[in-house]
């Protein structure tokens, strides 16, 4: 068999993507590996959202060819959003040999075979119906405990600084029933949590079930099995999803719902279609039924034309809902997005970057005084694997998606055990055995 090497960059999309992939080419004669050194093709899943993550591909394209001197015959692939993105300019480089979109993996196998003939490839055709349904992703999971099950593709929202739209294409959601399957066959392999992915979950529609009507069908397989979600949208998240949450115990109280901006025009200006009132009503709905949720969120700074007193409003709307945790950026513009062409990138990279550090360090606090409010609780936390920094020490998620770390000789990955808080730090529960 030949030996197929897959790097992944960006969200928990293009992890599932990859397994899908890993799935098809097995069909196909490939088999995976892990050594760079010995694969026959080597490919990067790509992410394109902000323009950081597209200049690190240049550079591992570089380093992907310098396999070809000991094996000539090497093929060097990009899938993905940079694919997408990008297209015909990937293969006037010389050193791309396939280039497909995320809409075309189930072609990579007849590609390949037209480049072993000396002919470069390229799919990027996005489809309104391809959601991989049919296919049981070939889990890259080394511990077995945790897996993704994507349950929709694409994007309808077209918020005005995002490029997902043109990469990922129309939104369209999967037949309930193979995600059900899915899941199964998830429990069935020993693992004890999923999360369902979606640019927008809250949006799911097949047929007469909804998100929530999901939720609860996956909730159901079994109560060893943990159900998580990613990502919501504050327009969408709906009165019965938070319900539902609270109603099943197996389904995790954590959301993760991006707010941006705190202002009113960003947000206007950004094409999200929520105010900050609806937002934090939102936040006050999941509270009200799951105190405990977990809430973390994602913002951009810097975007055209905000002012120093909009970006205060971003911190302030950090500080009242006190977010868990929060993944933070400095705008960067997206070639072919509504902002780009409509919209000067006019804010000054320093004022950018002071901003982003400001927040950062805002939330930091906002994290340590999360952790520090959990210091003497007991958590259940599912088991996954050794500590990076100590290996005689286990690490595990509670339920509302915080790290904990503790010593332990009795467990190991898969297994759920109950830790009591000791101590913390801005990102991590410091724990012993309950």
């Amino acid at each position: 068999m030949k030996k197929l090497y897959i790097e992944t960059y960006g969200c928990q999309m293009n992890v599932n993507d990859t397994e899908v992939v890993f799935s098809i080419m097995a069909k196909h004669g490939y088999e995976r590996t892990e050594d760079i050194s010995e694969a026959d093709v080597i490919m990067a899943n790509t992410c394109s959202i902000r323009d950081n993550a597209e200049q690190r591909i240049w550079g591992r394209i570089d380093y992907f060819n310098t396999f070809r001197k000991a094996k000539p015959e090497l093929v060097v692939g990009i899938l993905g959003c940079m694919a997408e993105r990008l297209k015909d300019a990937l293969l006037d480089t010389g050193k791309v040999n396939v280039v497909a979109g995320p809409d075309a993996y189930r072609s990579l196998p007849t590609l390949l075979e037209a480049v072993q003939e000396g002919h470069p490839q390229i799919n990027v055709e996005l489809s309104r119906e391809e959601t991989y349904g049919d296919i049981s992703p070939v889990r890259i999971d080394r511990n077995g405990v945790s897996a993704f099950i994507s349950i929709m593709r694409g994007c309808n929202n077209v918020c005005s600084y995002c490029v997902v739209p043109y990469t990922r294409g129309a939104e369209r959601s999967r037949d309930y029933h193979t995600i059900v399957r899915e899941a199964c066959e998830c429990v069935e392999k020993g693992y004890k949590e999923v999360t369902l992915l979606g640019q927008n979950v809250d949006s799911y529609k097949y047929e007469d079930v909804n998100f929530a009507g999901l939720l609860a069908m996956v909730a159901q397989i079994s109560p060893e099995l943990r159900v998580r979600f990613s990502t919501s949208h504050p327009k969408d998240i709906s009165d019965e999803v938070i319900d539902t949450m609270a109603a099943w115990p197996n389904i995790c109280h954590h959301i993760h719902l991006p707010v941006q901006s705190g202002n009113d025009r960003i947000l206007e200006k950004m094409r999200r279609r929520y105010t900050r009132e609806w937002y934090l009503e939102r936040v006050a709905r999941i509270r009200q039924a799951m105190p405990d949720c977990g809430i973390t969120t994602d913002a951009i700074v810097g975007f055209c034309s905000e002012t120093e007193e909009e970006f205060r409003d971003t911190l302030s709307i950090f500080e009242e809902v006190g977010y868990d945790a929060a993944f933070m950026f400095n705008y960067s513009e997206r070639p072919g997005t509504l902002a780009s062409r409509n919209y000067p990138d006019d804010i000054p990279l320093e004022v950018k970057t002071r901003r982003l550090n400001e927040l950062i360090a805002l939330q930091n606090s906002l994290s340590l005084e999360s952790n520090r409010r959990d210091v003497g609780k007991t958590f259940e936390v599912l088991v996954e694997g050794p500590s990076k920094k100590d290996p005689s020490e286990l690490c595990g998620r509670t339920g509302s998606n915080k790290m904990c770390v503790w010593k332990d000789s009795q467990h190991k990955a898969g297994d759920y055990t109950t830790v009591r808080v000791l101590d913390c730090t801005s990102a991590t529960l410091l724990c012993e055995l309950a």
